[in-house]
């Protein structure tokens, strides 16, 4: 099938009702109207209302019920509207859904999986608009994710269904509906703790997450035209992080650019480059770069590209990197 990345969210979450009577999808607007981003359409016709619910406008009764239902042996998969809203739900994420194992030494796991469109690239006020996970990838019991295709949509977010702890799943706004790709409908999962290759490259290493690494992919083509060879990952699993596949990508390259839509000061950009400072120090021909947003708000509508990276801004970094010996 040929879909789009929300296309490709929603045929995944019709495999995952189909498989496993314990999954249950809740959250605003998931069933009579299909979601926020129609990422759930159909699911309520085909499955019923006792499996697909529609819940108050209320991310703290979301994420508290998803809880309950997961230590009583259900799979909920809820979904928060947009990240910017997640912060009410962080209690229940942060106190009981990342302890629970350890709480009760393995008696009881929390196999819940937390949907959460983010990024910005859409022109909406700052809350529709974050990148604030950092914040999520600091909580020890949590799993992220960040989808960045369609492919990986479906594959990652059966992982996160199936996995018996608590996953974040994190969904690109703007290329929910950007480009389409060969989806296959087999189950087959993507597994979570690796990093995914896109592109091979002998020169530098560019890493990134989410709607970014389309980007990357597209500023490895115009780099390619100057005789540059970069290789594209895909971190893919923020937590836990996939070390070893950038410390070997980097020894080969030995440069390094990381860029992400979150600001640069306390993100997950400045930790990847601190472990491979710290593991990879000797292979570096450059400093590791960070290309990132100032640290300030997303401004509205018009402001919003000139304040998320562009591909012009990798390319110049790259370019200025390749300088450096």
């Amino acid at each position: 099938m040929y879909l789009n990345l929300v296309e490709a969210v929603d045929l995944a979450l019709a495999r995952a009702l189909t498989e496993d009577e314990r999954v249950i999808i809740l959250g605003e607007d998931v069933g009579r109207n299909g979601g926020v981003f129609r990422a759930t359409v159909g699911l309520r016709e085909r499955f019923g209302a006792r499996r697909v619910l529609d819940t108050p406008l209320a991310e703290t009764l979301i994420a508290g019920v998803a809880v309950g239902m997961s230590s009583q042996g259900l799979r909920p998969v809820a979904e928060i509207q947009f990240f910017g809203f997640i912060y009410a739900a962080l209690e229940h994420l942060i106190s009981h859904a990342a302890r629970l194992r350890n709480r009760t030494r393995g008696r009881l796991s929390c196999p819940l999986t937390l949907r959460v469109p983010f990024g910005g690239g859409i022109h909406a006020p700052e809350h529709h608009s974050e990148s604030t996970e950092a914040i999520l990838t600091h909580i020890a019991g949590l799993k992220v994710v960040a989808l960045s295709s369609p492919r990986t949509a479906y594959g990652l977010l059966l992982a996160a269904i199936r996995d018996p702890d608590p996953v974040i799943v994190l969904e690109p706004e703007r290329i929910y509906r950007s480009f389409k790709e060969d989806v296959i409908d087999d189950g087959q999962a993507i597994a979570l703790g690796q990093c995914l290759s896109w592109r091979k490259g002998t020169d530098l290493t560019l890493i990134s997450w989410g709607a970014m690494v389309q980007d990357c992919l597209r500023a490895a083509d115009r780099l390619a035209q100057h005789q540059i060879s970069a290789e594209v990952i895909d971190v893919a699993c923020l937590k836990p992080l996939d070390m070893t596949t950038m410390i070997r990508s980097v020894a080969l390259t030995g440069r390094c650019v990381i860029i992400q839509e979150a600001v640069k000061s306390g993100g997950l950009g400045s930790e990847i480059a601190a472990r491979l400072a710290d593991h990879a120090f000797y292979a570096l021909r450059a400093p590791i770069k960070i290309v990132s947003p100032p640290d300030v708000i997303v401004p509205y509508f018009r402001l919003e590209q000139a304040y998320l990276p562009q591909i012009d801004d990798i390319v110049s970094v790259c370019r200025q990197l390749m300088e450096t010996t």
